[in-house]
């Protein structure tokens, strides 16, 4: 054998051994991209008319990887978890009550998103948009549909810790009169107006227009709060309570209450509050809650958990009997129209 044909042959098993070695790195990529792809599919989706004064329908952001990702959709509520209509309006925090909605959204400006709060009629339509200071987390709307709220992370991007800051308004549906910071309220603590560098305020869910509770944290506590939008005040009621949702008839408050002895990262278990009594009930569900749970009707309460699409939607009594159940999967910031 000459050289020149030496040569070819160890040309010919270099390229091939580099083949086998390229090819074997593109598989592995390939696997560990496929690890960490979202998963597809989930429940079906299909365009068409969503209304939020729909008897009887359930409606929530969409968290199904697809072409309707984070779109507000409704479904039966006899069927939760069944085909989904698809209204194309994007929101990632979400409420409606009474035929108004409010829908906090990204929106792209240049080279960055910002943030803000859009007031939907009842066919999803824009009435009044305001720009939000910081990244979307909580949004509610009163029974009567005449007021709005939304909380903002001003810094910071979770409640499991301390360094954290939020900024929550509240909004007249019909004048578009806006409160942009509640902290600017009067706080009273023990009967006695309490001023605090460090306040913070979250979480509101409506009495009426003009009545709410919420979350005020301050010297290293969380306390619920009524507050009064005529008075300006937030008065201290309950220790250790955050993110409220008070049943339909007025009587409860449902919150994340933070429990000791378990991690830091995941510190909340749900439990219910009966506001004549201040008893609290802690309810059958056992795993971390960092949500503002919603009451499905006067006995059930309806939460996220994280889930395979980013989110799933569980619901658990509300009098700590029974067990935590699976309503649908990938869903996020649910509202129930009741049926007449």
């Amino acid at each position: 054998m000459n050289r020149t044909r030496r040569l070819l042959i160890l040309l010919a098993a270099v390229l091939l051994l580099t083949g086998v070695a390229v090819g074997a790195t593109l598989r592995a990529a390939d696997r560990a991209a496929e690890k960490d792809r979202p998963r597809a599919g989930g429940p079906p989706v299909r365009p068409g008319a969503v209304t939020l004064d729909a008897p009887g329908r359930d409606v929530f952001r969409n968290m199904a990887w697809g072409p309707h990702r984070d779109e507000i959709v409704s479904v039966p509520d006899a069927d939760p978890a069944g085909p989904r209509t698809s209204s194309g309006v994007r929101c990632l925090r979400f409420h409606t009550a009474a035929g108004t909605g409010v829908c906090l959204q990204s929106v792209r400006s240049g080279l960055r998103d910002v943030y803000r709060a859009v007031v939907l009629d009842a066919r999803l339509r824009p009435l009044r948009h305001f720009d939000l200071a910081g990244i979307p987390t909580r949004a509610r709307v009163s029974p009567d549909g005449r007021a709005a709220a939304w909380t903002v992370f001003v810094s910071g991007d979770s409640y499991a810790g301390t360094a954290f800051s939020t900024r929550t308004s509240v909004l007249d549906v019909r004048t578009g009169e806006l409160d942009r910071d509640l902290e600017t309220y009067r706080f009273v603590l023990d009967g006695r107006p309490h001023r605090a560098a460090d306040l913070n305020v979250w979480g509101v869910t409506f009495a009426d227009a003009g009545h709410f509770y919420a979350t005020v944290a301050t010297g290293g506590k969380t306390y619920l709060v009524r507050g009064d939008r005529a008075e300006r005040t937030l008065r201290a009621l309950h220790e250790n309570v955050e993110c409220p949702s008070l049943s339909p008839d007025g009587t409860r408050v449902a919150y994340k209450k933070r429990v000791e002895g378990v991690s830091p990262d995941a510190p909340w278990r749900l439990y219910v509050l009966d506001l004549r009594t201040l008893r609290e009930t802690a309810t059958a569900e056992r795993r971390s809650v960092d949500d503002q749970a919603v009451w499905r009707d006067g006995r059930t309460l309806v939460y996220s958990l994280p889930g395979d699409y980013g989110s799933d939607l569980w619901t658990v009594p509300a009098d700590g009997s029974g067990r935590a159940r699976l309503l649908t999967e990938a869903a996020l910031a649910p509202a129930f129209i009741a049926r007449p």
